[in-house]
């Protein structure tokens, strides 16, 4: 058939909707800007023609290519063919191939729908125009421009440095619903020019950009990157809940300070940094340059995805959409905080001496299956496990162990106590002992507790404390476990925090409610 799918320079393989697609790259795109991830199997992030002219499947003359969607995989390597330099990636959700279609005349004449990636194409002309003040939907983002404001740059390059941001905001789709930006200049002092709030239109966006005055001094990007990460996205100044924060660095050369400990807090506040390099330090500059390897320490993550280079300053047009695809890259933003890699869940385990051994496996079961759902890392979720009886025995805390295998492994190895049951006294020794050396943490707290029975002490009191000091409790009672129990332990509202089944089997259908009410209540809580 001749229906191929015409599509652009940069239709990325996430951008096809079919699992086998035929499509028409274009003749002469710059090979230099292709973004391409692996070798004859590439992430879907990779762009298409790239792809097939990395493979040998078609010239920079363009041509027909059949594009066919596989599972996404690990360690996509780096290898140079054709003239395209692709990445290496350490593992993507969905990859594709690219082979051959010889029965299509090379030329652009393809019948079909246009694929447009920055924003997605309706083939026709929609008939009502599209919502201007509500802007490009499909990009979700809050975006601070961290513009150079050095002597390192100078005046008139900082003049075409606003330029370029300024086209970046516009093809970005400024709007209520679409991305928000906002601009904070770098030099001596940093100084937030406007905020996310400010402005919601491109055209007032742009007039703002126009007017900013040029500063002057030392490029402290490191300390502007600091203040920008902790002062920009609050909720006050229009930071929104639930949407990616994204600092977009430019720096001219090299920056003046160190950019490492910035780069760290702006990963701990969720902020996802990408930097734009403009005129690498040369050959003879490296001398003057403190910190080579700047760029890694300051991105999200050292991946190629999160930087960005420009030769130089004069003729950067070609530049602005690729960068503009990777800022709406929402799943790409790995620094981003999500309920699944930014809270603490502590397990209180009844080991008293009714539950029996069989029983409580099926405990470990379910506290394994819940910990499972979450991003456990040094820098990600954690997780801490108490048992008690009339005494308590803290099986491992929150930085005992910081992969999810140590856990999960960590959580089988759990011996039963079999005891009484002082479940009051429990949650005041996990509030103080497991909580208390990381109250002052990023991430949220929550507290598991499951219990079969009657507790001999007041849970009241005890429950009410660890919520004042920030822990969300959810209660989980099994067999004998009164729900009035269960109802003063959990936090509000209550009937969404209190868990109740007759059998153990029971507790397997509550894992995802569980995780949910979790996510739900770190959303509620925070931006």
């Amino acid at each position: 058939s001749l229906a191929s799918t015409a599509v652009t320079c940069f239709t990325r393989g996430l951008d096809l909707r079919k699992e086998t697609e035929d499509v028409l790259c274009p003749a002469d795109c710059p090979l230099w800007q292709f973004y391409v991830f692996g070798d004859g199997v590439y992430a879907s992030l990779s762009s298409v023609c790239g792809a097939a002219i990395h493979r040998g499947v078609i010239t920079n003359a363009g041509g027909a290519v059949r594009v066919q969607t596989l599972p996404g995989q690990e360690n996509y390597p780096a290898v140079n063919a054709n003239g395209i330099q692709s990445q290496v990636l350490t593992r993507w959700a969905s990859s594709f191939s690219v082979t051959r279609r010889w029965n299509t005349n090379t030329a652009l004449e393809a019948v079909g729908r246009t694929v447009s990636t920055a924003r997605p194409s309706t083939g026709k002309r929609p008939k009502k125009p599209l919502d201007k003040k509500a802007g490009n939907k499909d990009c979700k983002a809050d975006i601070a421009f961290l513009l150079d404001g050095s002597y390192n740059i100078g005046q008139r390059r900082f003049n075409l440095q606003k330029n370029f941001v300024g086209k970046v905001a516009v093809m970005l789709g400024i709007g209520t619903e679409g991305p928000h930006v906002g601009v904070v200049q770098a030099s001596e002092h940093p100084k937030i020019e406007f905020y996310l709030k400010n402005f919601t239109a491109a055209k007032e966006v742009l007039f703002a950009i126009k007017e900013l005055g040029f500063r002057g001094g030392n490029s402290n990007t490191g300390k502007a990157l600091k203040h920008t990460a902790q002062k920009f996205f609050s909720l006050d100044s229009g930071a929104r809940k639930g949407i990616p924060k994204i600092i977009v660095v430019f720096l001219d050369g090299w920056p003046s300070d160190d950019l490492e400990e910035a780069g760290i807090v702006a990963r701990e506040f969720g902020v996802n940094v990408f930097i734009v390099s403009v005129a690498k330090p040369t050959t003879e500059e490296l001398g003057m340059v403190q910190d080579i390897g700047f760029v890694d320490k300051a991105v999200c993550r050292n991946n190629g995805f999160f930087s960005y280079q420009m030769p130089t300053w004069f003729g950067t047009t070609k530049y602005v959409k690729p960068l503009v695809q990777k800022l709406c890259s929402h799943e790409q933003m790995l620094c981003s905080k999500t309920c699944y890699n930014s809270v603490n869940i502590g397990f209180l385990i009844d080991g008293s001496s009714s539950i029996g051994e069989s029983n409580f496996r099926i405990v470990l079961e379910f506290i394994s299956n819940v910990a499972k759902a979450f991003e456990i890392s040094d820098i990600g979720s954690k997780i801490a496990a108490v048992q008690f009886t009339y005494d308590q025995r803290t099986e491992f805390g929150f930085t005992d162990y910081v992969t999810k295998e140590k856990v999960l492994s960590a959580i089988r190895n759990i011996r039963y106590m079999s005891g009484g049951t002082a479940t009051g006294d429990a949650i005041s020794f996990t509030t103080r002992n497991v909580f208390g050396p990381v109250k002052d943490g990023p991430n949220k707290n929550f507290l598991v507790v499951l219990t079969d029975g009657q507790s001999y002490d007041d849970v009241r009191g005890p429950a009410a404390a660890a919520q004042k000091a920030g822990i969300t409790i959810f209660s989980v009672g099994v067999a004998w476990a009164p729900l009035d129990d269960l109802k003063d332990m959990a936090s509000e509202p209550r009937e969404s925090h209190t868990f109740f089944t007759r059998e153990f089997t029971g507790l397997e259908q509550m894992v995802p409610d569980i995780i949910r009410g979790i996510c739900k209540d770190f959303l509620d809580s925070k931006q």
